[in-house]
C-alpha cells in the first residue's frame, strides 16, 4: 500500500502540489496567480513553497518580466511522483 506523504499531506501544500501536478510536465505558472487561484497570503504560500523546494517536490525560479522579478514555480518528477502516491494512499484509505 502506498505511503502517506507528511510532507504533501498538509492541507495548503497538498493543493499547491494538485495545482501544480494538472499542468502540463515542466510548465510553470507564477508566484502570485498560483496565490491567488489558491486564495493563500503571500507569506502563506512562499513558506510552503519552501519547504516543498527544501524537499525537491518543486523548483522556483526567478524571472524579470519587463524589468520587474517574478517567481515562477513548477512541480519536479520527483513531486510529480511523491504526489501520485500520496493520492493513492488516500484512495486506498478510502476505500476501506
Amino acid at each position: 500500500m502506498p505511503a502517506i506523504d507528511l510532507v504533501i499531506h498538509t492541507p495548503a501544500r497538498l493543493r499547491i502540489m494538485s495545482a501544480l501536478s494538472a499542468l502540463p510536465p515542466r510548465a510553470q505558472i507564477d508566484f502570485r496567480s498560483l496565490g491567488r487561484s489558491l486564495d493563500l497570503t503571500d507569506g502563506n504560500l512562499g513558506a510552503h513553497l519552501q519547504t516543498l523546494e527544501e524537499t525537491g517536490y518543486i523548483k522556483a525560479e526567478k524571472k524579470f518580466v519587463d524589468r520587474k522579478p517574478r517567481t515562477y514555480v513548477a512541480a519536479t518528477a520527483k513531486g510529480r511522483i511523491h504526489f501520485d502516491e500520496h493520492v493513492a494512499a488516500l484512495r486506498e484509505i478510502c476505500r476501506v
